[in-house]
């Protein structure tokens, strides 16, 4: 395999993605391969999270936003939830340093209110401590499904059309997109997810309509930077046309990519 340094001086700076999305799966997997608990594999994914960050930020991504926790994982066992609960409260603390060190920003989407609060007042904490960063947008999606927060906006707009201030006619895809929890940032133009499953799992259903989608077998403890920039240089590679006719001026040389890291 090639060095991760080689591999990033074959990307093209003028097509690094703005905002690259990832549903970090595997890390039970990687656990029972192991002989470990479930937890053990959750703690051995902040590793790969860290690494990604710092290299996404080198790189110039604007933004990039990780699958933390759905509201499908409730319905683990009590004890798998206290202790994601734990782990995710110990990383925000832990990590704004790094965050700052960074000059990361770290912004969270999903149904906070529902989280524990000593974990909402973390993650308020972190927010607040890093909201100065210029650089890389982190957003954690946290108790976060694509279907509860078109809901939400749904009933956001709902409300205000029944207040008067909005009328049907008014609703358009602009309007829907900045009634969302991502209002502001931009669509993400990758979804990466690993561990080799093929589906999206209700993660930012509306706002991946067109982003180009990346599966890796790997489980995400193994993620690392020489990963995360095969995924972009396949990236790289592909045409995006939204339904148009081909650019040929943004297609890469096939034989500029590297073998995906094992």
């Amino acid at each position: 395999m090639k060095s991760s340094s080689t591999a990033d001086d074959r990307l093209r700076k003028e097509r690094i993605p703005k905002h690259v999305a990832i549903i970090m799966d595997g890390n039970g997997r990687w656990a029972r391969s192991r002989g470990l608990s479930r937890i053990r594999g959750h703690w051995a994914g902040i590793d790969s999270i860290r690494e990604v960050v710092r290299a996404a930020g080198e790189l110039g991504i604007r933004y990039l936003t990780l699958y933390a926790f759905s509201v499908d994982n409730w319905k683990r066992s009590r004890r798998e939830v206290s202790s994601l609960m734990s782990l995710l409260k110990r990383f925000l603390k832990k990590e704004e340093r790094e965050l700052n060190r960074n000059n990361v920003r770290l912004q969270v989407i999903g149904r906070i209110g529902a989280l524990p609060e000593d974990v909402q007042r973390a993650i308020e904490t972190a927010v607040r401590g890093t909201a100065g960063n210029t650089g890389l947008t982190l957003v954690l999606a946290l108790n976060y499904g694509a279907r509860s927060e078109i809901t939400d906006a749904v009933r956001a707009l709902c409300s205000r059309s029944a207040r008067g201030e909005l009328a049907p006619e008014d609703v358009d895809e602009t309007l829907i997109s900045m009634s969302l929890s991502t209002a502001g940032m931009p669509d993400p133009d990758l979804l990466i997810r690993t561990s080799g499953e093929m589906r999206v799992s209700n993660f930012l259903l509306w706002q991946i309509s067109y982003a180009e989608l990346y599966v890796t077998p790997v489980y995400w403890p193994d993620f690392r930077r020489p990963h995360f920039v095969q995924a972009l240089l396949d990236y790289q590679g592909r045409e995006r046309r939204f339904g148009g006719v081909e650019d040929k001026s943004q297609r890469t040389n096939p034989k500029s990519q590297i073998p995906n890291p094992k």
